[in-house]
Order: structure tokens, then sequence, then C-alpha cells
């Protein structure tokens, strides 16, 4: 079997991929997060996902390298991890009680193949009041996650529907990761 070094430090992804009954080690990159000017989140996600498996490849060129990077989409903005407790309230405004994006870029990568896909899921926020900012924020769950909330814990209150992907919300699609790791047999 494989090397299989996940390119992450995530807990979350970690437990996506073990649902794939892999056995891997972990090595977490340290890339530059910055948004290009105009860059669409499909392109930021997919770029820093490829970034960070050339970075880990070259450390472990005998590896099989799975990376990815999550951002949620509104109004053409890319929202990432909150930098503050402001910032979170400022995302959770803008996606109170509306539809948003998440995107993850994937990359699989060898010394002989590089593979990428971008997966989109539709996620669908309820109103939140003030009141609920707060108590969400004082729970922790948000430091730390793209868009300020995890759907896998307690956002999931928030959440009346999501259409789509929902390992992908959670930070790694495993339908389209499992197919990739297949294409560059380390998977069978």
């Amino acid at each position: 079997m494989a090397n299989i070094i996940l390119a992450s430090s995530s807990p979350r992804r970690r437990e996506l991929l073990l649902q794939l009954g892999l056995h891997f080690d972990t090595y977490s990159p340290k890339i530059n997060e910055a948004i290009l000017q105009h860059e669409p989140v499909e392109h930021y996600v997919e770029r820093l996902s490829v970034e960070k498996a050339n970075i880990v490849l070259e450390k472990f060129p005998d590896a099989v390298i799975i990376a990815a990077d999550t951002s949620l989409e509104i109004d053409q903005r890319i929202l990432g991890k909150p930098k503050s407790k402001q910032h979170a309230f400022e995302m959770w405004t803008l996606i109170s009680g509306r539809e948003h994006h998440v995107y993850t870029g994937v990359c699989v990568q060898t010394k002989q193949q590089k593979l990428s896909i971008v997966v989109s899921t539709k996620v669908e926020f309820q109103q939140l009041s003030q009141n609920d900012m707060e108590y969400y924020w004082a729970t922790g769950e948000p430091i730390g996650k793209a868009g300020a909330y995890a759907i896998q814990g307690i956002a999931a209150q928030y959440i009346p529907k999501i259409i789509g992907s929902y390992s992908n919300v959670v930070g790694l699609p495993l339908f389209e990761t499992r197919q990739l790791l297949q294409t560059v047999g380390a998977l069978h």
C-alpha cells in the first residue's frame, strides 16, 4: 500500500479520511493564504490545495499527498477563517437568512501525477439573532473554521438545508477524494 500523507492539521479532515479506511500520516505545510486580486473562490481553493500538495511532496517525494482547502463564497466574496469575534459576526451577518456556497479544492499528487478538483455545496443558513451569535461565539467552535461555523457541530442547528456534499462542508469531499485516490492507484 502507498505511503499516504494528508497535508493538513485539521482534525475534521483527518476524521473524514479515516472513513475511507486509509492509513496515513499528517504534515501541515505553511503557505501564504492571501487571496489574489479578483481571484474567484474556485481558483483560490484549488490553488491553495495544489500549493500545499507541492510543498509536502517535496518533503516526502515517494508519498501520495492529499491536500485540501475550504472557503465560503457569498456575493462574490470569499470568507475564510475569522480573525476575531467582530470578523465572525460580520460573516454571520452576511450569511444569516441566506444561501451561500462552500467550496473545497482537493489535490492528490504523486511524483507521476497531479490531480485536482473543486467541489461546491449550497448551504442555507437561518436568520441569526444577536443572542444566537453571542451564544455561538462563546462555544469556541467558530474559531479556525471557514465561515466561522462547523456544520458537524453546534452550528448544525442553524442550517435547515444543504444541497450537495455534506463532507465537503466539513472540509473534505469524500466521494471525490476517493475517486482521485483510485485514479492514482492509492485505493482499489
